[in-house]
């Protein structure tokens, strides 16, 4: 089933909405709901299989029609709307610097992987300027002005981002480790996108619901290709290999460093962003339910993920690379 057929199949759904003061159970169930509806193991296979295509002939992911003047500060159900706000200010910050993200990661694939280095940084000429962009940054560069339009509608006012400053490229004489590593975070990152746009769907409603489930599925996305992808390429990672590399930097210790990050201080980092301590102990038990459960159906979905069934997809789009 292809994105758009599956979007059309949704709109025949009774949409699933939040009460006006849902509880941790409600809450719970709306999130069960949107699990199954948006991380099925259907829907996370195709979104594997579309990478190859989009190697071929790369084009964005159309979202649906949003009528951005509906959104109103009564869609946000179950969330104190200034810790809504706050959540958003975070979420744009982190968003906003989608062109350091995408040509770090470009510089650690293209030896490697040239492909996935095009998918995801674009074109570069040979003096280093930007041709043009790749898809993975066409369709992430709309979330920033997306957020920002959000803030805009809720409060009459507009925000400037302050952008965090992306780690820089910091190649060792282990290319192939270096990109494993980053691959590791990106794909992290990609995850506790997810997991906290996904977890915003359950406390909206309305036009502001629309625009976080359009975020949500393209973090899907690009989580999706690039777990896959990473396992195709990586297939002598073991569970205990991938802990130990999230959780510590590469001399070993688990601290945070701009450049030389481990998962404990990216973690660290996002719960400031997020404004975590203003948070109820019912959103912080939900949001904790919300990653727990996309892990597992992640984990799951990877199990499937056989070798004959990645080297259908990959290998013959990468002969000669």
């Amino acid at each position: 089933m292809t994105d758009t057929a599956q979007h059309k199949g949704y709109e025949r759904e009774i949409a699933i909405q939040p009460d006006s003061h849902p509880g941790y159970v409600q809450v719970q169930r709306q999130l069960r709901a949107l699990i199954d509806r948006h991380l099925s193991n259907e829907h996370l296979h195709d979104r594997l299989q579309d990478l190859p295509i989009q190697f071929a002939n790369p084009q964005p992911r159309p979202w649906q029609p949003i009528d951005w003047h509906a959104i109103e500060r009564h869609q946000i159900v179950d969330i104190d709307p200034n810790v809504f706000l706050a959540i958003l200010v975070g979420a744009i910050d982190t968003e906003a610097p989608i062109r350091q993200y995408t040509q770090t990661s470009r510089q650690y694939l293209e030896e490697l992987h040239p492909q996935l280095a095009r998918f995801v940084g674009g074109t570069i000429a040979s003096n280093g300027t930007l041709l043009e962009p790749g898809l993975w940054e066409k369709e992430e560069r709309q979330h920033t002005p997306s957020l920002l339009k959000i803030y805009a509608q809720l409060t009459g006012e507009k925000v400037t981002p302050t952008p965090r400053e992306a780690r820089s490229y910091q190649p060792s004489d282990s290319p192939r480790l270096d990109l494993y590593r980053h691959g590791l975070h990106r794909i992290a990152t990609e995850y506790g996108a997810t997991c906290l746009y996904l977890w915003l769907m359950a406390h909206t409603t309305g036009a502001l619901r629309t625009v976080l489930e359009e975020l949500t599925q393209d973090e899907i996305n690009h989580m999706t290709k690039f777990w896959g992808f990473g396992i195709w390429a990586y297939p002598e990672a073991s569970p205990l290999w991938v802990c130990r590399t999230l959780l510590q930097t590469t001399n070993g210790r688990p601290t945070y460093s701009r450049d030389r990050s481990s998962l404990v201080g990216t973690l660290h980092r996002m719960t400031g962003v997020l404004h975590w301590p203003d948070w109820t102990w019912t959103n912080r038990a939900t949001f904790a339910y919300t990653c727990t459960c996309i892990l597992q159906r992640l984990w799951g979905w990877s199990n499937s993920l056989t070798p004959e069934y990645l080297a259908g997809l990959f290998e013959e789009k990468t002969d000669g690379e």
